[in-house]
């Protein structure tokens, strides 16, 4: 599968989100986040979790507000 289909940042509007399913999240999220700078997407974030009883990491563009919280 192309990282095109994989990470769809190009498609994301400011507090949208894509999961992702893996057993392996380390490699995954770092790829994914590697894949958003390559899209000129500065304000990707990620998180490991569960969704649906499968494990992935979630990838999602802050909002300006939340980038303010966290101190980005």
């Amino acid at each position: 599968m192309s990282k095109h289909k994989l990470f769809p940042w190009h498609k994301l509007d400011k507090g949208q989100a894509f999961f992702v399913p893996a057993l392996d999240v380390a490699p995954l999220r770092e790829e994914g986040l590697k894949a958003a700078v390559t899209h000129r997407v500065l304000d990707a974030r990620s998180v490991v979790c569960i969704m649906q009883g499968r494990l992935g990491v979630l990838f999602y563009r802050a909002t300006p507000e939340l980038a303010r919280r966290l101190g980005s």
